[in-house]
């Protein structure tokens, strides 16, 4: 029980340092792309990273809904990215906590702050001071807009990653393979991984 509470908040620090120190390599860039745009690029931009949080919303949310054995039978039949499928899946509460947690709430965040800055450019436009009333009214649009695409997004996301939660992971599996192959960089871990996860 004490290794359990040890592991548990040892991973517990290690993603709060990781959210820490992600959250601020965002904020920065997108608040250095975003600075020298113009606010139709600016849109675009917080759409993506609204796409980015959603994205991975639904893998984080296929790896625990997926199960072992179909990875299995595609590794033996040597499917690229069924080896690092099956390691996702094993590590189904980490990946999930990472997906969800992690960049999920960090690009909620982000777009968040991104789209302050959308609408300050927005009002500077139509000549108009901070904190008049056409801004309160830009940002509360943009704003509802944000949080209605994000949660919408989400939950389609998770209709998906619970009905096709094996060709996600695998997609997911396929890509660190492709990245590892091509840019030599061990991106799944291979030391040992808990025992199967059979539903």
């Amino acid at each position: 029980m004490k290794n359990q509470i040890k592991k548990s908040l040892k991973f517990s620090i290690s993603i709060a340092v990781i959210t820490f120190v992600l959250a601020a390599i965002f904020s920065v860039i997108s608040s250095s792309i975003l600075s020298g745009v113009i606010w139709v690029i600016g849109l675009v931009i917080v759409l993506i990273i609204v796409l980015i949080g959603v994205v991975f919303d639904m893998l984080g949310t296929a790896s625990a809904a997926a199960q072992e054995p179909p990875f299995h039978a595609m590794a033996a039949e040597k499917v690229t990215g069924a080896r690092q499928s099956i390691v996702i899946v094993r590590n189904a509460e980490r990946v999930a906590s990472f997906c969800n947690d992690v960049i999920g709430d960090i690009s909620g965040i982000i777009s968040g702050t991104a789209s302050a800055v959308v609408v300050i450019q927005i009002s500077n436009m139509l000549g108009h001071s901070e904190g008049s009333s056409v801004q309160i009214i830009v940002s509360v649009i943009l704003t509802s807009i944000v949080a209605a695409l994000t949660v919408g997004g989400k939950a389609l996301g998770k209709y998906f990653a619970i009905h096709s939660s094996t060709s996600i992971v695998l997609f997911a599996g396929k890509v660190i393979a492709f990245t590892e192959e091509k840019l030599k960089i061990n991106i799944i871990s291979e030391r040992k991984s808990p025992k199967k996860r059979n539903k």
